[in-house]
């Protein structure tokens, strides 16, 4: 599978509530065998219970991204929200990834369709794998509306 956006999120950024620039958005860990469906994962509650066990140099909920940046590619006819690199350092074992769900922590069930939205997938096309004391990093964090 590739980098994925999620529907939902289309729809709440078309609705206005989701912004770019000023919303926190984290990026959590995906244990291997997941597989993100793009039609039914709405919110961090849609999968969470997929998301790397708190220890080992993780912390369940994620990191905090920064470094918010849009861009316009109008001969793409795409835009693009992109955030600096995440890491996380293994601790006392070894990190295990198959990618990464991006979302929306500024969301809120109060007039808007989804707490903590999903925003995207990032598919590492692969099992990516830090030992005790290296870093796992994800690297290109973005997501394409086109």
């Amino acid at each position: 599978m590739a980098n994925a956006i999620a529907n939902s999120f289309k729809g709440m950024l078309l609705k206005g509530q989701i912004t770019g620039l000023t919303d926190t958005f984290k990026i959590i860990l995906m244990k291997t065998g997941f597989v993100f469906d793009v039609d039914a994962h709405h919110a961090y509650a849609d999968v969470s219970a997929s998301q790397l066990a708190n220890g080992l140099g993780y912390t369940t909920g994620g990191i905090t991204l920064t470094g918010v940046a849009i861009t316009v590619a109008d001969a793409g006819d795409s835009a693009t929200i992109a955030w600096n690199e995440a890491k996380w350092t293994a601790t006392g074992g070894s990190l295990v990834a198959v990618g990464a769900i991006i979302y929306d922590d500024s969301t809120a069930t109060t007039g808007d369709d989804y707490t903590d939205a999903v925003v995207a997938f990032i598919d590492a096309g692969e099992t990516l794998t830090a030992v005790d004391g290296t870093l796992l990093r994800i690297q290109n964090i973005s997501a394409v509306i086109s």
